[in-house]
């Protein structure tokens, strides 16, 4: 009979994805795993399988917390420049949070692999196209509201402020908040 696990699964990939995050795919470790969730290579082989397999879980909860982000942001009250600003904003800010600063696992993914993985592009894509829906959400009711103009794509515009955000979480690397809230101030002339 098998032993009952002691620990939470969403804990362990939290602190996997911290792992993958900081140091990316190649350059973490099964050691390094193992001691950042703080259970054995063993637990952490006959619960997800492979470093892979946790990666890649790890990869889809970290895409779940960045549309679960997207969404609410969009969902508050105020313009749709407003909630677009207040969210591309707080998206610069995660790299402000941490003792380095790391970017996007997302980005970081999509350079590591570039894209010679076709399982971890269909999970970026999908990753894409859920913000870019909940954007373009936001800006069709800022069209409806009269705050957005109606002649603009919503589409077009939720992706390339989706592609604005990617390039913000890069340059957050090295760049400065007040120059990244610059720049996101220039995207949202757009609207």
């Amino acid at each position: 009979m098998a032993r009952p696990r002691n620990f939470d699964t969403d804990t362990v990939l939290d602190r996997a994805v911290d792992q993958f995050w900081s140091h990316g795919y190649a350059n973490t470790s099964p050691a390094q795993l193992a001691d950042a969730t703080g259970i054995g290579k063993g637990s952490l082989y006959n619960t997800f399988g492979s470093k892979r397999a946790l990666f890649d879980q790890a990869l889809e909860r970290y895409g779940h917390q960045g549309v679960a982000m997207a969404q609410d942001y969009m969902s508050r009250p105020g313009t749709t420049r407003e909630c677009l600003r207040e969210y591309l904003r707080a998206a610069v800010d995660l790299d402000f949070t941490t003792p380095i600063r790391r970017g996007c696992l997302a980005v970081n993914t999509a350079a590591e692999f570039g894209g010679q993985d076709p399982a971890i592009t269909k999970t970026l894509r999908d990753i894409e196209h859920r913000i870019v829906a909940a954007l373009a959400a936001r800006i069709d009711q800022g069209r409806r509201d009269g705050d957005v103009d109606a002649s603009i794509d919503p589409h077009a515009i939720a992706a390339l402020l989706f592609t604005t955000s990617a390039g913000l979480r890069i340059m957050a690397k090295t760049n400065d908040a007040p120059e990244l809230y610059r720049l996101v101030d220039v995207a949202l002339t757009v609207l």
